[in-house]
């Protein structure tokens, strides 16, 4: 059987991920794309994460924070919400950040706070990664009115600022929960991975692995999951880690401002009573810097982890390093000793 494979170089197909043809006996054309296009993927990942320092050090920030989060008791002996401790206590070999105004162990309520926090993360980035993959994709695959309607409600979202919709929603949930604030989140914050998504779906219309499938019957839904999202995994992993950053940032800033559920040990729950016991002027600026600072390094973690996927899937912005790597594999040739004797010429 004959292989015909795409001519490499940025924004060609095996740049892309889309895999490989193939001839039947009977002249069609076969795609040999699937879990190979995946793995591919997966490798492709793997390999940037580990070359980018910046990625490595997101990488490890959020493993740290994920250990923690899984394991908050292994590190904080105390019951987080339990107000059978000296009030306002400075830091000491039982409490290492002190306690709080109402007699709480500070550093209990930071390693026990890390869960919830995570869970808005995670569940609001897969969460808004799904629904704007299915809008996105599908409204630029299947085109006409699907693509219009499609297109209309991302646009309504898009034009809403995000935040102040988020608030109007909260108000009326009073005391969201962190499972409500997952919804509420995702809700508000998929349109504009999904505008990227179907812009990235409009240049694979056309390609011949595609036409393929189309050609061998295979219906839309199949052809969306199966063969158009595959070749979209990095971009979806950086849309991933995007609405992760944005879900810290929101749920944490609408907890502070009283919209989430007070009772719920959280970093943003931190941040309001702090606020309320009037912590700095106490003399108790632990309460409100460690809680914020660790809402910062978890964002800085998923921005970091994000700069070797936005490599991946630009190669503009790939670093000199990489295409000097990647020129003793054969992919890249660069031959600055041929452009000297060219200027001696």
């Amino acid at each position: 059987m004959a292989v015909l494979r795409a001519p490499g170089g940025p924004g060609s197909a095996s740049e892309s991920g889309q895999g490989t043809t193939a001839l039947t006996p009977g002249g069609g054309l076969m795609p040999q794309g699937g879990g190979i296009t995946g793995a591919r993927s997966l490798r492709r990942m793997t390999r940037a994460v580990g070359s980018n320092r910046k990625a490595m050090v997101g990488m490890i920030l959020l493993v740290l924070f994920c250990l923690v989060g899984l394991f908050p008791g292994v590190i904080a002996h105390d019951d987080p919400s339990a107000e059978i401790y000296g009030r306002s206590l400075g830091p000491s070999a039982q409490h290492l950040l002190g306690t709080t105004a109402f007699g709480q162990d500070m550093f209990a309520q930071v390693a026990y706070g890390a869960r919830p926090v995570l869970l808005i993360a995670f569940g609001v980035g897969i969460g808004a990664t799904v629904i704007a993959m299915l809008i996105g994709v599908a409204a630029a695959y299947l085109g006409g009115v699907w693509d219009g309607v499609l297109n209309l409600i991302t646009d309504v979202l898009l034009v809403i600022p995000a935040f102040p919709l988020l608030i109007v929603i909260a108000s009326y949930l009073h005391g969201a929960t962190t499972g409500v604030l997952i919804a509420v989140v995702t809700l508000v914050s998929w349109s504009y991975t999904a505008r990227q998504l179907r812009s990235q779906a409009l240049s694979l219309r056309a390609r011949d692995f595609l036409e393929a499938a189309r050609v061998r019957g295979e219906r839309s839904l199949y052809i969306i999951v199966v063969e158009i999202i595959p070749t979209m995994t990095s971009l979806l992993v950086a849309s991933f880690l995007t609405n992760a950053l944005y879900a810290v940032l929101f749920s944490s800033s609408l907890q502070f401002i009283g919209l989430g559920d007070p009772n719920t040990v959280s970093w943003g729950t931190m941040l309001y009573w702090a606020e309320n016991e009037e912590a700095f002027q106490t003399g108790q600026a632990l309460w409100i810097i460690v809680p914020g600072l660790c809402i910062v390094a978890l964002g800085a973690a998923f921005a970091l982890l994000n700069y070797a996927f936005d490599e991946i899937g630009n190669p503009a912005l790939r670093p000199v390093r990489s295409m000097r790597r990647a020129t003793k594999s054969g992919i890249v040739q660069l031959q600055p000793r041929r452009k000297r004797v060219d200027r001696a010429r």
